[in-house]
């Protein structure tokens, strides 16, 4: 579930950013280090958008709803770049004091083995260890800091797309990780009362199409009525679900189309894949329904073994 889709061609070259020990003179930037990164910790912010004529996929914080909080803790405006953290094991060491805030999955967190909060603002001193545990519910956690992470943007943003391979690169032990200039105003607020991701089965609400008469009717009824299991076989390019097989009523070949953030996009086994922050730019296979776009940052926080259903937004949502 964690493992990064690797970059293929010119992509490798493009990595920029976070700096790692031992490859030259430590940057007067680097406040941050690395000591674990965990399954996956990536850069990320709100994305690039607007390129998809170049080929170019948005990316950006898979739950964005929690990265824009926390960058409001701190201080940050919504757009800073945090880091992106997939089932815990982050391990930061502080080089100056900072202020950090922790949202999305929660987790038991400690600064020096001293638990600390979550949904809210902590401080680090020089040479003190944040640690992140696995969360109990929920997939990704986000961690702010005051100034934002400052590596160099691409295409005016910092995120890491697994994908394409734009951005810095992914986080890993050894970094070091640059930090912006604080702003200049604070927020009056210390802890936001958010709810945690839920552990049971979440409902998502889609709007059908744009090829659901690609499907028979059974197959129409079926997207809706089946309880679905996210699959370990899933990252931030899509969730890949099981559940029922979905028939297709038209089985010749569909010219490659954009595609979305939040798109069911049915390949020939018929188990659909829910495309998230780095899916791709263009695609061949029908799309019966899109995912509502705040109910994707909903989505971006289900564990492999999860489960979910989906409703068109015409029906009540049951959670």
């Amino acid at each position: 579930m964690g493992s990064p889709a690797k970059p293929t061609g010119a992509a490798g070259a493009r990595r920029t950013g976070a700096i790692r020990r031992g490859a030259g003179p430590v940057s007067p930037t680097a406040v941050l280090e690395v000591l674990s990164a965990g399954p996956l910790t990536t850069i990320q912010d709100l994305g690039r958008p607007g390129h998809a004529a170049w080929g170019v996929g948005a990316s950006g914080a898979a739950d964005r709803r929690s990265l824009r909080l926390a960058n409001r803790l701190v201080g940050n405006a919504e757009h800073a770049a945090a880091l992106e953290v997939v089932l815990g094991g982050l391990h930061l060491c502080a080089h100056r004091a900072v202020i950090l805030a922790l949202t999305g999955a929660r987790c038991d967190a400690t600064v020096d083995g001293r638990p600390v909060g979550h949904n809210s603002v902590l401080s680090l001193r020089r040479g003190q260890v944040l640690r992140l545990r696995t969360p109990a519910t929920g997939l990704r956690t986000y961690v702010a800091v005051r100034g934002g992470i400052d590596v160099e943007p691409v295409l005016g943003s910092r995120s890491t797309d697994v994908l394409s391979g734009l951005g810095p690169a992914v986080v890993a032990a050894g970094s070091l990780l640059p930090v912006g200039a604080p702003p200049p105003a604070f927020p009056n607020v210390d802890f936001a009362p958010v709810p945690d991701p839920p552990h049971d089965e979440v409902t998502l609400q889609v709007t059908l199409g744009p090829r659901d008469d690609w499907f028979t009717p059974e197959a129409r009824d079926a997207l809706l009525r089946t309880s679905w299991t996210v699959t370990p076989d899933s990252n931030r390019v899509g969730m890949r679900l099981s559940g029922t097989a979905l028939a297709r009523a038209v089985c010749g070949e569909l010219p490659s189309e954009g595609m979305v953030r939040g798109a069911l996009q049915v390949p020939p086994t018929g188990l659909p894949t829910l495309f998230l922050s780095d899916h791709p730019v263009t695609g061949g296979y029908p799309v019966i329904a899109v995912v509502v776009d705040a109910d994707v940052d909903r989505a971006a926080q289900l564990r492999p073994g999860q489960t979910l259903r989906f409703r068109t937004i015409h029906q009540p949502r049951t959670r």
